[in-house]
């Protein structure tokens, strides 16, 4: 896509939006604070994803931080999984062969809790369910983690933000002492920014990567820019780095999806604040070698 019609494309979903100026404190590529680690899905390399034994299993490997998706049921239960099927990580054809494709939409919570989530990925856990948002963040408080909670899908879930954000605060997670714990994201900016809009204390990130010259307009909405690793580097670090965003701080960047050694290491070169990865293991003995 051209820088033109990128502009354009960002204004017509954005809103307009007035020009930020730098943070006046910008701070230095390498500061010499490692960046955080953030277990993808929970400890998903070692347990099947998005599962409360993957919660258990990123607290086992020492990892502060997990991160999530959520989606919705039939019946309006919010759920984690990744993707809008369950085809992929559960046993629904065979439990309900005759209703393909298997969407999350189109499941009661009730039928959802009936489903195998963890045969997949190794007889050991065998029995596993898919958990319930409310499950997810009970499991998480419970280990003291902190979490970065993503809409997945929100063009599916008409009004999945106000629905979370009550969820969660009904849990206690948009109290002072969880605020600093969460933090919700979304590939969707519309979605995003109504999450800021309902709850402008709550910290939010915008997963992708925006050209520099629309950095502004997110960092309205946005306290962060999670790019995948595969399209950061140190310039545009350094760039999302200068923008101050809606809680008055310099915007962080959370990249994903880093799965080995030599890469932690690169992107913590870049300066990036967090890296998302299914190995938190393998990430934390990078930085901290």
């Amino acid at each position: 896509m051209h820088a033109r019609a990128a502009t354009a494309l960002t204004s017509a979903l954005l809103g307009t939006a007035a020009l930020l100026l730098p943070a006046s404190g910008v701070r230095a590529v390498e500061d010499g604070t490692p960046p955080v680690v953030i277990a993808h899905r929970g400890g998903s390399a070692h347990a099947p994803e998005n599962t409360l034994e993957a919660v258990d299993e990123a607290a086992r490997l020492g990892a502060v931080w997990v991160e999530n998706d959520v989606q919705r049921t039939k019946d309006g239960e919010l759920v984690v999984l990744h993707d809008d099927s369950l085809q992929r990580t559960t046993d629904v054809e065979q439990v309900f062969p005759g209703r393909a494709p298997w969407k999350v939409k189109d499941f009661t919570a009730a039928e959802i809790a009936r489903l195998d989530a963890g045969r997949w990925f190794g007889a050991a856990y065998a029995g596993a369910r898919v958990p319930t948002l409310r499950q997810y963040v009970q499991r998480v408080d419970l280990h003291g983690q902190k979490l970065l909670l993503e809409l997945k899908n929100p063009e599916l879930y008409p009004g999945i933000e106000r629905e979370t954000l009550k969820l969660l605060g009904n849990e206690g997670w948009l109290d002072r002492e969880h605020r600093g714990r969460l933090i919700v994201q979304s590939f969707d900016a519309a979605s995003l920014r109504a999450v800021h809009d309902l709850k402008p204390a709550v910290k939010t990130g915008f997963l992708g990567t925006p050209s520099v010259s629309d950095l502004h307009a997110y960092a309205v909405f946005a306290d962060q820019i999670n790019p995948s690793y595969t399209s950061v580097s140190r310039p545009y670090v350094s760039a999302v780095h200068a923008f101050t965003g809606p809680h008055d701080k310099p915007l962080e960047v959370f990249t994903w999806t880093v799965d080995t050694a030599d890469a932690a290491r690169r992107v913590a070169g870049y300066g990036v604040d967090g890296v998302i990865t299914n190995k938190p293991d393998v990430v934390r003995d990078a930085l901290s070698g």
